[in-house]
């Protein structure tokens, strides 16, 4: 390669570096702005119904990667209350919270465990990760969904357009150390979630998390009844310890 050669690429070089700095920091900018508007239009709202798919990798110790598929619904007020399903595979499971206690019933076993729970959606999601353990769309359901994500992040993207069911978005992607998350916002006056991809770079063969909302509602008349547990007929109360057991994956799955 002659010199001439080697000058002239690295001008190339040198120009498209230029010129890509600033929309890369426009579209960071860009995503956060886009991020905030979807968590002041969640925060606002305060009877919400949805229904959702999600899928979880696990990787197998031979270093397989094995996909499960769940799908359910959430009705959810502001500050406490919320009820939950989460029908797949190897689980079957109803999740109320009604400001006092948190309930999980598995269908499966037609047993329930009863865990004391005061305060708000918040303080409830903050104790379930304690336990290993977490909402659907945990993170979509804080008061302060931007405070909570936008923490760690180190590069953020506005990519561009996506279609989700339909409905034209917003595709946004975030970096942090270990993880790498991308968001569909629903474009237009309503920002809404529409979907969400959390990828653990940390562990081998990068597993994802994917949920997919649809039918997003809000306004919904819910009274406090719809978030009262009641057991079904024959259903046996089981001890605390049992509440590791409820979970999307099979007992036999390995670690997330």
């Amino acid at each position: 390669m002659t010199l001439r050669v080697r000058l002239t690429l690295c001008c190339v070089a040198l120009a498209v570096a230029a010129a890509t700095t600033t929309p890369a920091c426009a579209a960071g900018d860009d995503a956060a702005k886009i991020l905030k508007a979807m968590s002041d239009y969640l925060a606002a709202q305060k009877n919400v119904s949805v229904t959702f798919d999600s899928s979880i990798e696990v990787i197998t110790p031979q270093m397989e990667k094995i996909q499960f598929d769940n799908s359910g619904s959430l009705q959810f007020v502001r500050p406490d209350k919320i009820r939950a399903t989460r029908t797949g595979g190897y689980s079957d499971v109803e999740m109320v919270f009604d400001g006092k206690a948190f309930t999980v019933l598995g269908k499966n076993v037609n047993g329930y465990v009863k865990l004391p729970a005061a305060g708000t959606v918040d303080q409830l999601i903050d104790m379930l990760r304690d336990r290993g353990r977490a909402l659907p769309g945990a993170d979509l359901l804080l008061s302060d969904v931007y405070g909570t994500l936008i923490k760690e992040v180190i590069d953020a993207k506005h990519i561009g357009e996506g279609v989700i069911g339909g409905i034209e978005c917003e595709h946004l992607a975030f970096r942090q150390q270990d993880t790498d998350w991308q968001l569909w916002v629903r474009a237009g006056p309503n920002p809404i979630p529409c979907k969400m991809v959390v990828t653990s770079k940390a562990v081998g063969q990068a597993p994802q998390y994917t949920l997919t909302i649809r039918d997003w509602k809000t306004d919904m008349p819910f009274d406090d009844a719809a978030f009262a547990f009641k057991p079904p007929a024959g259903a046996k109360e089981l001890s605390p310890e049992m509440f590791a057991n409820v979970d999307e994956l099979p007992p036999s799955a390995p670690a997330k």
